[in-house]
């Protein structure tokens, strides 16, 4: 795990470059021919990568962007109506059984089918229309890291060619050096802070939900700890019934629209006494974070956050490339 996610920025500069002619030609033609709707199909890490997808598709391209449902068609088989749709698939395999049985089926129900996957030779390839490899190279740990990041960068790069942001595309440019920069960050700090916890929060908002949805499950995963990622607007319906004195907290922050809510929210938490672990704001008592364009800051903080959750696993007795009872591929049904 440690090896896989310090490889992050040679992986995402590989895939930047290897797909940008494909990424346009994909990009032009749905500004021709815009999606009526966007539906994303995934599991685990991938299905954050769904996530971050939601937000860009929907503030950037204005297209209505939701989960697929796999059982609806992998066990119910029932038939739906995806003329005009976009089904983007995410996976790092491309081989789990339910996954290809939705691709499938949307494929049949008029979809379009864009692929996003690590394994070029996998079935969920040859489902695709279009295929965007990830390029992020072998990834044996079961914690998916490297592979996480690429996919956001692969969905960042094709959101930026088809709302033509060439802000964001400039941005891209350097990600690739400020992830390596971002992997170089000391976070060790909250390792003591997490060592004996048993259950916290991860908090995102925005763009930044994704990093919250896909830290908390590494922290089940590699550290052996119940873990929820939550939005931090939601988090202040029932789940901030559990937030008492010492409860942990991990927020990540971007600078965006968001960030004045979620600063105010780990004020408010560290008033009741809460282990607030503040990442992406400029406030003395935050994490270190490099500073970048708002869009792709969630790609930096998951990267540093990935150094930490590898020392915290083995800080906690827990061999963080083999968790217990979990396989790389899932085979779902």
């Amino acid at each position: 795990m440690f090896h896989e996610a310090a490889e992050a920025g040679e992986a995402v500069a590989r895939l930047l470059d290897a797909n940008r002619t494909a990424v346009g030609k994909l990009a032009a033609d749905l500004r021709a021919n815009s999606p009526r709707a966007v539906v994303t199909c995934a599991r685990g890490s991938s299905d954050h990568a769904a996530t971050y997808a939601k937000y860009l598709i929907e503030t950037g391209a204005g297209v209505l962007t939701s989960s697929a449902a796999m059982s609806v068609s992998s066990v119910y088989e029932a038939r739906q109506d995806l003329q005009g749709v976009l089904f983007l698939a995410i996976s790092q395999s491309g081989r789990s059984p339910d996954l290809l049985a939705s691709a499938s089926a949307a494929r049949a129900a008029g979809a379009r089918i864009v692929a996003l996957v690590n394994d070029e030779t996998a079935p969920l390839a040859d489902l695709a229309d279009v295929t965007l490899p990830l390029h992020a190279g072998p990834e044996r740990s079961v914690a998916a890291t490297k592979s996480f990041i690429t996919a956001l960068a692969a969905i960042a790069q094709l959101v930026a060619a088809w709302t033509k942001d060439v802000a964001l595309e400039e941005a891209l440019e350097a990600l690739p050096a400020q992830l390596a920069e971002a992997w170089a960050l000391d976070w060790s700090s909250a390792v003591p802070r997490l060592l004996t916890a048993q259950s916290l929060y991860v908090l995102g908002r925005g763009v930044g939900f994704a990093a919250a949805q896909e830290a908390a499950l590494k922290f089940k995963e590699t550290c052996g700890l119940h873990a929820e990622g939550f939005s931090a607007a939601e988090v202040l319906h029932g789940p901030m019934a559990l937030v008492d004195e010492n409860f942990p907290v991990l927020m990540f922050a971007q600078e965006d629209a968001t960030a004045e809510s979620v600063v105010a929210l780990a004020d408010q938490l560290q008033g009741r006494g809460a282990e607030v672990l503040l990442a992406g704001a400029r406030r003395p008592d935050a994490l270190p974070a490099i500073a970048a364009h708002p869009i792709l800051q969630p790609l930096l903080l998951i990267q540093s956050f990935y150094r930490l959750a590898n020392a915290l696993s083995l800080a906690r007795g827990f061999d963080p490339d083999n968790p217990p009872h979990l396989r790389k591929v899932t085979e779902t049904v």
